[in-house]
């Protein structure tokens, strides 16, 4: 592949609730605006777009202003089960982790899973013990549960739901509708991901999330499938947060790059005939890079926290449509 321009995208969740306080909507935008400066201080000193996705997706981990790593979204039992997936275009060679309890980072621990073992995916017991193995920082589950998320995890078994945003006020009278059908939230849950191409036009991916709050133990949803909530390729890197059901069904991921393949659509048009053709009713987000230094992004909820840069030095940030 020739040289050509790098970009990044990255995205905090889709699904954002109208009456976000404006102080966590300023929080959530700084958090982002320094994970972008972050990819773009690595790829200025030759940083691969595998190892730059790897990055702020470790950033965005630590902080538990989304929905993953530290603030995951506790299950019904009240505990963290995290996931995550990473996935280089060069090759397609890929990782990915599910039910961690103690890892810090699961995007590290899927990357290791790519390098490092001869599988693609781990999970639970598994996954714990291979990140044993590979040196992978641990924490206490104290550190992954925080109030918020315990206040949230109370309001949603008072009310038989499954909740998809747990920042939404206790105070509003949400509307429900079913996935399944079972009642739940109609709001995306923050998931987390990067997508990137660096001057080499070397595409990558990587999204991590907690899921839902008040899951069932054992859930697994799109953020660690790959071709669902992650992909990348010689063409491009996609990276999908929201309705993990419908996400699944749709291999939402894939289809950016399969549209792009087979119909010979530019990467916007292909994001745009996936969230418009495949989710059905489903709600979703999606960002995505080309090979040539574009950027794409589409989601059909109210909000999405998303930003992205590229080497002609246009950043922003941006939550409402």
């Amino acid at each position: 592949m020739g040289k050509g321009e790098w970009a990044i995208a990255v995205h905090g969740g889709a699904g954002v609730h109208p009456n976000l306080p404006k102080e966590s909507q300023y929080k959530a935008k700084q958090l982002l605006t320094r994970c972008l400066q972050l990819g773009v201080d690595a790829l200025r000193l030759s940083q691969s777009a595998l190892d730059v996705v790897e990055l702020i997706v470790r950033e965005l981990e630590i902080d538990p202003i989304f929905n993953s790593g530290r603030g995951s979204a506790l299950t019904a039992k009240g505990t963290v089960e995290m996931e995550a997936s990473i996935m280089d275009g060069v090759g397609r060679r890929c990782g990915a982790v599910s039910g961690l309890s103690t890892v810090k980072n699961p995007v590290s621990l899927a990357r290791l899973v790519m390098d490092k073992s001869p599988h693609s995916y781990l999970a639970f017991e598994g996954a714990e013990e291979f990140a044993k193995q590979q040196g992978a920082e641990t924490m206490d589950n104290s550190f992954f549960i925080t109030e918020e998320n315990l206040h949230m995890l109370n309001l949603a078994k008072q009310q038989n739901s499954i909740v998809f945003d747990y920042r939404i006020p206790s105070t509003n009278n949400v509307s429900m509708e079913k996935m399944n059908g079972l009642p739940m939230k109609i709001y995306a849950p923050e998931t987390v991901g990067c997508v990137v191409v660096d001057s080499q036009g070397r595409c990558a991916a990587a999204t991590s999330t907690g899921g839902l709050t008040n899951k069932m133990s054992g859930r697994i949803g799109d953020s660690p499938l790959i071709g669902a909530g992650t992909y990348a390729c010689n063409m491009c890197g996609v990276s999908c947060t929201g309705e993990g059901e419908a996400i699944i069904r749709s291999t939402l991921a894939r289809d950016v790059a399969a549209i792009m393949e087979y119909k010979g659509y530019k990467l916007q048009e292909a994001v745009d005939f996936v969230l418009n053709k495949r989710l059905d009713e489903g709600k979703a987000g999606l960002i995505a890079v080309s090979n040539h230094g574009e950027v794409a992004i589409g989601f059909n909820t109210v909000g999405m926290f998303r930003g992205w840069v590229t080497e002609n030095g246009i950043m922003e940030v941006k939550i409402w449509d």
